[in-house]
């Protein structure tokens, strides 16, 4: 394989009566070897769900009706979604590990911070038929791996329950039991929600120094688009269940292509705030931009374009015509082109 990880034609459904509700629609991703790559989009848009297809976590009754999800492990390439449950637990929290975006949720109250961390070591080295390190190289292999996600005190922090420390401690103790296995691919979902600025600038340093020092490719979701802009190479933009723009994070900010990605971004840029005269007063107030509507749910999404409802470039076809995810720039050597889901960037296509 040429890539990583290369997901072709994913559809993921809910079953309602006879009938099923798409949640995800026709999405081909490719993740090269070394790279990060971000997802944005708004909640409900199928981040979340499609990386949890990856490692079959997806809750009941979600299911996935089609796709393929191609990943080059160690021993040779691996269908995921349709790997059996001994195998795919194998992949799990070795080749590829996920840091969930509630840490409170994903740790056991009544078990110390080591002997979960241990658990993870514990459980690979032995599927792997590698010899089970001592209790004592397992503690100093927690520590370090403590160490690296910048927690004060990692010996004391090991003794420690899940109650006892901070949700953004809690959040750098999933870091660490995510990267204690040295994965192939690492997947973070909102790996930073609950720290401060100081604090993810170094967690996301410590994920940047694995990708270079372990050539681990890293998927990063995250609606900070300023963590997209310092960490990753390329972006998916999602949207009602499927990807509107896709391109390398340069292309992307500078020679933006579809309107949703448009407005993700003013949202950002106008917290520098255009200044506008008050109605009530004299003085000059502050306007933060949003984009009009919410985004459609699932069962709910028009026959045109998904976005169309709240588009201020909206054209009568928009509402007709489902628009393809075409290309508007050539594919480099040094990553993917520049895609787009729009009637107004089709005239741009290359192919």
């Amino acid at each position: 394989m040429d890539n990583l990880l290369e997901i072709r034609g994913l559809q993921i459904e809910l079953p309602r009566g006879k009938n099923a509700v798409k949640l995800l629609d026709t999405v081909d991703l490719d993740v090269r070897k070394k790279q990060s790559f971000g997802i944005v989009g708004e909640s409900g848009c199928g981040k979340s769900i499609m990386v949890n297809t990856l490692l079959q976590l997806l809750p009941y009754p979600l299911r996935t009706q089609a796709g393929t999800a191609r990943f080059d492990a160690q021993g040779g390439e691996l269908e995921l979604i349709s790997l059996p449950p001994e195998k795919i637990r194998r992949i799990r929290g070795r080749e590829i590990a996920m840091i969930f975006q509630e840490p409170m949720t994903c740790l056991d109250p009544i078990f110390t911070i080591e002997f979960q961390m241990r658990e993870a070591i514990e459980f690979h080295t032995t599927q792997s038929h590698h010899s089970t390190q001592d209790k004592k190289e397992q503690t100093e292999r927690c520590v370090e791996m403590l160490r690296r996600v910048n927690i004060p005190r990692p010996k004391q922090t090991l003794a420690s329950y899940p109650h006892e420390l901070s949700g953004g401690q809690l959040q750098r103790v999933m870091i660490a039991i995510a990267l204690i296995n040295n994965p192939r691919l690492l997947i973070a979902d909102e790996p930073t929600t609950a720290l401060d600025v100081t604090i993810q600038a170094q967690i996301l340093e410590v994920m940047n120094e694995l990708k270079e020092e372990r050539d681990t490719s890293i998927i990063m979701i995250t609606h900070d688009l300023g963590v997209i802009a310092e960490t990753c190479d390329e972006v998916a933009v999602f949207y009602a269940g499927e990807v509107v723009e896709r391109a390398p994070v340069v292309a992307l900010f500078h020679e933006t292509a579809h309107p949703y990605t448009l407005g993700l971004l003013h949202a950002v840029t106008s917290m520098g705030a255009v200044e506008v005269e008050s109605d009530r007063t004299a003085g000059v107030s502050r306007q933060l931009y949003t984009i009009p509507g919410m985004v459609p749910s699932g069962g709910e999404w028009s026959k045109g374009c998904r976005f169309a409802g709240r588009c201020d470039k909206r054209m009568p076809r928009c509402d007709e015509e489902h628009p393809a995810l075409a290309a508007i720039s050539p594919q480099s050597q040094s990553g993917g082109g520049h895609l787009c889901r729009c009637f107004r960037s089709a005239s741009k296509a290359t192919v």
